[in-house]
């Protein structure tokens, strides 16, 4: 491992809720790397300690275990609020914790940033836009959400969060941030999170059947972790005036189909295609218009989607490994 390195100017202290995450470790991996000194937070309810490991001697690391339902007393410049159960799998299993943890905790980290007079990043989501009427999806669309399904107390969570920012940032002139993120995938995600490229890529590598839900028609755009970690930090860092609600994603777009047989060929799996009921309100496009972030921020995706899923697949294989191909059945449940 190479040495880490030494910050060449005054660090930026940098809070990270759910920095044990998927993205939250790559974006604390990333802030470090440039310098910032870190306070990585989480619960681990999807989190793990495994993806914070590697960072755990770094002298300008450190770790909190923390629920942001609960007030944090912490002293930072900067806030970035990644924490909250971001697949249906485990935003469903406690919807009523994860409506708290994206409504009390965008008050508490608000309210936290408010204090310090700091800037507060909220990682939102595509899921703003529900099963979207408008496509591509441009950041004026006020969205097509059901608001008491199955899938609510992620997406009206999101949106109230959003409402928040935008409320203290008119009422308390607080300097706001707010990222939309659409599907992101690559190394770390978890192999049980229903997330359909983790999915595909377990199925494929255990040669077991690839589950596609309804006729695979739908459409995603898929953006590796990397390229969102840049669009996040890329914004936190943009003059204040530039708030969003900010579109980042890669806009190429693929059916959940062509991704199967990509995934099938690139392992070389011997894996079948079986179809299953589609979820309710499962959008059927999904698809980034991303001109704000090229024009304010400079910012556009640069890894493709085959060398995103080599990566990711790379990933998973090591994983498999040295865990046992049984641990990680349950995403085929």
């Amino acid at each position: 491992m190479a040495p880490f390195p030494k910050a060449t100017l005054p660090p930026r202290r940098v809070l990270v809720t759910g920095g044990a995450g998927f993205i939250g470790s790559h974006l604390c991996e990333r802030l470090l790397e440039i310098g910032c000194d870190l306070l990585c937070v989480d619960n681990f309810f999807t989190g793990t300690r495994r993806n914070i490991e590697h960072l755990r001697d770094h002298p300008r690391f450190e770790f909190l275990r923390h629920d942001i339902t609960f007030p944090l007393y912490v002293e930072v410049d900067e806030i970035y609020n990644l924490a909250c159960p971001a697949s249906p799998v485990h935003y469903q299993w406690d919807p009523v914790q994860t409506t708290k943890t994206s409504v009390i905790g965008a008050i508490n980290m608000l309210g936290l940033a408010k204090r310090l007079r700091g800037k507060i990043l909220q990682a939102s989501t595509s899921e703003i836009y529900g099963d979207p009427q408008v496509h591509p999806q441009q950041e004026s669309y006020w969205g097509h959400v059901n608001p008491i399904g199955p899938r609510s107390c992620y997406d009206e969570g999101k949106r109230c969060a959003e409402t928040l920012f935008f409320d203290y940032g008119r009422q308390h002139n607080l300097k706001i941030k707010v990222l939309r993120i659409f599907n992101t995938y690559g190394p770390r995600m978890q192999p049980n999170d229903g997330r359909v490229v983790s999915n595909f890529v377990i199925q494929a590598l255990n040669n077991r059947d690839i589950t596609i839900h309804g006729d695979g028609q739908q459409t995603r755009s898929f953006c590796f972790v990397d390229d969102l970690v840049s669009g996040m930090i890329g914004l936190m860092n943009s003059p204040d005036k530039i708030t969003g609600p900010m579109n980042c994603g890669n806009p190429n777009e693929f059916t959940i189909r062509e991704l199967a047989e990509k995934v099938i060929a690139m392992i070389g799996s011997r894996s079948r295609i079986v179809h299953r009921p589609l979820p309710q309100d499962d959008p059927r496009q999904r698809r980034p218009d991303i001109s704000q972030a090229q024009e304010l921020l400079g910012w556009r995706p640069t890894v493709m989607l085959t060398e995103g899923l080599q990566r990711t697949i790379s990933y998973f294989d090591q994983l498999l490994s040295v865990a046992g191909a049984q641990a990680f059945t349950e995403a085929d449940q």
